[in-house]
């Protein structure tokens, strides 16, 4: 199976085809993917949509779940800013 590769936070991150952009994320170890206002980090919680711990910049749209969003070859993921536009 080919991979898709994405970046996050410039960093390489191979995901499998299908594979969630938290999963990709989990499994190349990075666990918090937004700040809040008070810079605490968060990452994966409910992992079905509801929570918005996992929020992401993608391909410069924030507040992208990550965890419902599939990895495409060539994204570009960032550190979700607080109270992003």
């Amino acid at each position: 199976m080919a991979e898709n590769n994405f970046t996050f936070d410039g960093q390489s991150i191979p995901a499998r085809p299908g594979q969630s952009i938290a999963a990709a994320l989990t499994q190349a170890g990075h666990r918090a993917f937004r700040k809040t206002a008070k810079d605490a980090r968060r990452g994966i919680f409910c992992g079905m949509g509801v929570c918005q711990d996992c929020l992401v910049t993608v391909d410069g749209a924030p507040n992208t779940r990550a965890c419902m969003t599939v990895a495409a070859q060539g994204q570009v993921v960032e550190t979700q800013v607080a109270f992003a536009a």
